[in-house]
């Protein structure tokens, strides 16, 4: 996400450098690597004889998803399990690392899990400065360091990897019935709650990372909206009831709202700035933590169509009539959306995402299922050949497209709500 600039108000230039570190976190510069290349398509219509994902209105076919998991892990997943994304100086974060564990658990491949949970709990731990384990989350970046050695080259983490894969291990300990995923699930939980979740008036937010680094000032903390997760938090306090992970559901729709209310046309920022004393919500200051609808901000309809989809959360989907109207006029008007808007909802580029429209089509199978179909045939299926989306060194495109079209209806019901436990 490029160095990041703030206000001369931030405490001390070490809290500067700390900013300067991890302002990558949630991958905001994800622009020309992640446009829409749109190759033609030589792939076959998918079947519509596969009655397990007949719910899906475009017919997505368990083959399809099968096949670009394939490719994927023959790309991208090295057979140690460390993931490498091509379009960041193969790189492995922790990001990357939790979405191969979601997606192995969901296309039931328990080889490539173990093999990525065991690079990243190698790899990815935290160290203190005497070089002990400072806890059970992950360092969110590792790679080429300019000794030339491979590690660690940032040691905070960022918070919706560790969500992620935490949701992928409480999956995988009632896919597998194996116990250890459980256990391991909830000392990160334990360690996710006292470092990344934040008390300020009256409430508990999600922090992105550290808050050395996203609390610069004891009134103002930087939030991410595409982090919040209420369908994981509802799943997390099922199996930690100790602490009060529900809290972070409201929390979440609290600033969800207020961001929207940020933007001329009522869409999500990948980045917004809290007072903990008033609980208001207002444009990020920080120049490359943006408050614009961008690369991060699409996650944001995801996480709140699973929450609708599977827990029927009103909030969820009150949030997805209203907030994605804007979008819709611009899908029926003239077939195309813009990658990113600023908040006075004017396009602040001329090309398209595929990672966008990905996760557009869930979030509109809420509610208005047509446009998915459209979107999916039109946007998503003529950017797929032989496996991939767009091209093959699109490492985000692969992980949002894919777990945007993977039918969530197909997985057990007892999977979001941790009944086995």
């Amino acid at each position: 996400m490029g160095a990041l600039l703030v206000k001369t108000s931030l405490r001390s230039n070490v809290t500067l450098l700390i900013l300067l570190t991890v302002c990558w976190l949630a991958g905001c510069v994800k622009d020309a690597a992640h446009q829409s290349s749109n190759p033609p398509s030589d792939l076959p219509s998918p079947s519509s004889t596969d009655t397990a994902y007949a719910a899906s209105p475009a017919g997505i076919t368990p083959d399809l998803l099968q096949q670009s998991w394939q490719v994927y892990r023959q790309r991208f997943i090295q057979t140690d399990g460390r993931v490498i994304d091509r379009e960041a100086n193969d790189r492995s974060i922790s990001e990357g690392q939790a979405y191969a564990l979601l997606r192995a658990v969901m296309i039931d491949d328990r080889e490539t899990f173990d093999q990525v949970l065991q690079w990243s709990e190698t790899n990815l731990q935290r160290r203190n400065p005497d070089g002990s384990r400072a806890d059970s989350l992950w360092a969110w970046k590792w790679g080429k360091q300019p000794n030339g050695n491979w590690g660690t080259i940032d040691n905070n983490f960022a918070s919706d990897g560790d969500i992620d894969a935490i949701n992928a291990l409480i999956w995988a300990a009632q896919r597998w019935n194996h116990s250890p995923y459980l256990d391991l699930a909830r000392q990160k939980l334990k360690d996710l709650w006292n470092l990344s979740t934040l008390p300020a008036n009256g409430s508990r937010y999600l922090l992105p990372g550290p808050r050395a680094a996203f609390q610069p000032q004891p009134n103002q903390a930087y939030l991410n909206p595409s982090y919040f997760a209420p369908y994981a938090f509802r799943l997390f306090a099922q199996i930690d009831s100790s602490r009060d992970w529900l809290s972070l559901v409201d929390s979440s729709y609290q600033v969800l709202e207020s961001s929207a209310q940020l933007s001329a046309v009522g869409l999500p920022s990948d980045w917004v700035m809290l007072d903990t004393q008033t609980g208001k919500v207002t444009a990020s200051t920080a120049n490359n933590l943006p408050s614009r609808y961008g690369f991060d901000a699409y996650r944001v309809w995801w996480r709140v169509s699973l929450d609708a989809a599977q827990f029927q959360e009103p909030r969820a989907i009150q949030y997805l009539q209203r907030q994605l109207q804007p979008l819709r006029q611009q899908w029926q008007t003239r077939q195309t959306i813009p990658a990113k808007i600023d908040l006075q909802g004017k396009p602040l580029v001329d090309y398209e995402s595929t990672s966008q429209y990905a996760m557009l089509y869930p979030a509109f199978q809420v509610t208005d299922p047509d446009v998915a179909r459209a979107i999916y045939q039109q946007k998503l299926l003529p950017t797929y050949r032989d496996g991939f989306w767009d091209n093959d060194s699109a490492y985000y495109v692969q992980n949002l497209t894919w777990l945007g079209l993977f039918p969530t209806n197909t997985l057990p019901t007892d999977w979001f709500r941790a009944t086995a436990f």
